[in-house]
């Protein structure tokens, strides 16, 4: 697999795809989810990642150029076709991949559900915050933004990258009012420091916004598309959080948010 080096080292690369402005890079559909927002859920998982996250279950999300077109058109009769089963809460979930890489295109597929009807979720990583970004958001109910780690240090180990553009969407998710979940995997010996948790805590204690925090129990049923991919798996040696450790975590988040689930 190529990936371009170049779209790690930019801070705002172009949005991808805009010789095709109807079309959304996907790879691939769920339907019915129930992991990605509130109620039963369409997800579509959009192809291209700036984040190489260690423990990443979907490596093969990363290229910019891989994965296929799907017309905005199309995935809004999807939508359409299964609002019967969205129920009052569900609706549709743009995840990753990073969505905000099409972000030109995200607004407009958003705009077209609104129109329909149906409600609209964005699973995020933060790596971008401009102006289209932030007409995005502003066309987003719900905001579920992955949180890899409070330590910038450490959030580079995990996934190569600052965490500055993460903290600042969600400073900037504050600011609007509208509702944003965070996650937060739980990766034994990486994101398990009981002075971090703390701090994540304390960093977020007062945003009026989150509804929730979701603890991600790591797990390693990606690891034959690494191998798949001929890229070394660096964390082969890590356990899953033990049931003692997700309960620890747990606790701790509950000092300073509303609602704190495990998934």
């Amino acid at each position: 697999m190529h990936i371009p080096q170049n779209w790690l080292l930019q801070q705002d690369p172009s949005p991808l795809n805009e010789d095709a402005p109807d079309m959304l890079r996907i790879h691939s559909i769920e339907t019915f989810g129930t992991h990605d927002g509130p109620g039963i859920r369409m997800v579509v998982f959009a192809q291209g990642c700036q984040f190489r996250c260690l423990y990443c279950a979907n490596p093969d999300t990363w290229d910019v150029k891989g994965g296929t077109f799907k017309p905005i058109d199309d995935i809004v009769q999807m939508a359409v076709h299964q609002k019967p089963y969205f129920g009052k809460k569900g609706g549709v979930t743009i995840s990753g991949g990073e969505p905000t890489l099409q972000r030109s295109k995200l607004l407009t597929l958003f705009q077209k559900l609104h129109q329909a009807g149906i409600n609209t979720a964005l699973d995020s990583n933060g790596r971008l915050l401009n102006d289209e970004v932030k007409a995005l958001l502003n066309e987003t109910d719900y905001l579920l933004l992955d949180v890899k780690h409070i330590n910038d240090e450490w959030h580079h180990q995990l996934t190569g990258l600052s965490n500055s553009s993460v903290l600042k969407v969600a400073e900037y998710r504050e600011s609007t009012g509208k509702p944003m979940w965070l996650r937060y995997v739980l990766v034994p010996g990486w994101s398990d420091q009981e002075e971090y948790l703390h701090q994540l805590g304390q960093h977020f204690k007062d945003y009026a916004t989150i509804e929730k925090i979701e603890i991600q129990p790591y797990h390693r049923l990606g690891v034959h598309k690494w191998e798949a991919l001929q890229m070394e798996y660096q964390l082969s040696n890590v356990p899953p959080p033990s049931k003692e450790l997700l309960a620890k975590v747990a606790a701790i988040f509950q000092l300073y948010f509303k609602e704190v689930q495990v998934n």
